[in-house]
């Protein structure tokens, strides 16, 4: 017999052992120290965007009371948040999984429930949705809901994420504007401010064009590239012909690119002051769409990494699962206490499994990365809206991909998948498409004459959501307006 032909990752290391290797299992896996470096180097690189991304994306929005967060101390929180808790990760979990805060979820934190209160009141849902998560976990209770949500609807929550947040990159950057006199007009939305002008506007469109052909070219660290690519290009413009129409963040270099980081954010959330800003109902749905966003990043996820490395047992089942999902529902909460957002495991982490990771010592130099980057917030903080939101289309583009495993052909489950696509871009509601999505799912399910085939829990939620978008009428019936 021929031997059989075996990737790099495959080859057996002959890297001496350790108290190291030991602890992580490295010979154990087939991996190296060399191979787990450059894992945890390739998976810092491939998600840094998030430093720049997180910060426009919650700095650029408003609470109810029209505060916005500090974008430089919100670089620091977020790098933070990320360096301790793929730390925790490494240790903790050994699997080559990073964490930082959300993609999607930081989404609904800013334009959905900051306008309803002030962003501690917000911050404090999310270390409240990070402690329920945790509970679930403990209970078993979190695999239970996932098992109860149809994958088809799963499959849409994603993809009306995805199409949220290309929107909003879109809008970030100006290529979408909302018409000035639109009760007027027969559409609500222009193409810029009726056509495509200004420096800042061909920043954004070749951004766009440059994150495609890298991702199309498959090539590592697209998005973080091209936000580099973009940055450069602005800071140019911006030296040369003095643009002034930017936005939140204008593109030039600091006096000093180092810089101490700037901790103010820590700690400044309040638990339980939403409840005073809004009704318990709106509240319960708020932590549940929180919950859910969590839910499926973290198990598509964590699942789809470790099967690429090779890791799954010989059920099919990712190795300390429980304690992997606990330490991500403690993300949640160190995200909401670092006025960060609510941090989950990424799925770039599989580029550092494409360089051979194979156990949680990749997180040790990932970690080690995000840490290092607290010390650089004045180079982080130029980056302008308009190189920065390329990357959220792109983004928005690759969860978009989910589409395709959607049975389309099964009404049952395609009009509630095609709602909760819709509805959330459409009414800039994440919460608003889950609840379309899960009522209309009951309701045919019914009208089919398969209600006992909707589990028990989705009829719960179904009757909270009619609730929900019911609520005027409701309190107007019983008096209480």
């Amino acid at each position: 017999m021929h031997p059989s032909k075996t990737s790099p990752a495959d080859t057996p290391p002959t890297e001496p052992g350790g108290a190291l290797d030991r602890f992580f299992h490295i010979r154990e896996r087939g991996s190296t120290y060399g191979r787990e470096i450059r894992g945890g180097f390739a998976t810092f690189f491939t998600m840094a965007y998030i430093l720049v991304l997180n910060p426009i994306i919650l700095g650029s929005a408003k609470d109810k009371f029209g505060e916005q967060l500090d974008p430089v101390q919100l670089v620091t929180a977020t790098a933070l948040v990320a360096a301790v808790m793929t730390l925790i990760m490494g240790v903790g979990g050994n699997l080559p999984l990073a964490l930082a805060a959300g993609l999607g979820i930081n989404a609904i934190v800013a334009y959905q429930v900051a306008p309803l209160m002030a962003w501690d009141e917000a911050m404090g849902l999310i270390v409240l949705e990070g402690l329920l998560i945790c509970v679930l976990v403990a209970t078993g209770l979190r695999q239970a809901i996932m098992h109860a949500i149809p994958q088809a609807l799963k499959q849409a929550i994603s993809v009306g994420i995805g199409l949220f947040i290309a929107f909003i990159g879109f809008v970030d950057a100006g290529f979408v504007t909302r018409i000035p006199d639109a009760a007027n007009s027969t559409v609500p939305v222009q193409l810029g401010t009726g056509a495509l002008t200004g420096w800042p506007m061909l920043v954004f469109c070749l951004g766009v064009l440059v994150t495609v052909v890298l991702l199309a070219r498959k090539v590592k660290g697209a998005i973080l590239i091209s936000i580099v690519l973009m940055t450069v290009l602005a800071i140019a413009v911006n030296a040369i012909a003095d643009v002034r129409t930017w936005g939140l963040t204008a593109p030039s270099m600091p006096d000093n690119p180092v810089a101490a980081p700037d901790f103010g954010l820590l700690g400044q959330f309040d638990l339980f002051g939403s409840f005073g800003q809004i009704s318990v109902l709106t509240v319960v749905l708020l932590i549940f769409t929180l919950i859910l966003s969590d839910f499926f990043d973290t198990m598509g996820t964590v699942v789809g990494v470790t099967a690429e490395a090779g890791l799954l047992d010989e059920r099919g089942q990712v190795p300390g699962l429980g304690r992997v999902l606990l330490i991500d529902g403690a993300a949640a909460v160190a995200g909401g206490a670092a006025s960060a957002s609510s941090a989950t495991t990424y799925i770039e982490s599989a580029a550092g499994v494409g360089e051979g990771a194979r156990t949680g010592f990749a997180n040790l130099v990932t970690g080690g990365l995000f840490a290092l980057a607290l010390f650089f917030t004045p180079v982080l903080t130029i980056v302008p809206m308009q190189a920065a939101s390329p990357a959220l289309v792109a983004v928005g583009f690759l969860m978009m991909t989910q589409v395709k495993h959607i049975d389309w052909d099964r009404y049952e489950l395609a009009v509630p998948a095609f709602l909760t696509i819709v509805v959330m871009p459409f009414t800039y509601s994440i919460t608003n498409g889950i609840g379309a999505g899960f009522i209309a799912y009951v309701v045919i399910k019914a009208c089919l004459g398969k209600a006992r085939e909707v589990h028990w829990l989705l009829w719960g939620t179904a009757v909270l959501f009619l609730v929900y978008f019911a609520i005027d009428p409701l309190e107007q019936l019983l008096g209480i307006k």
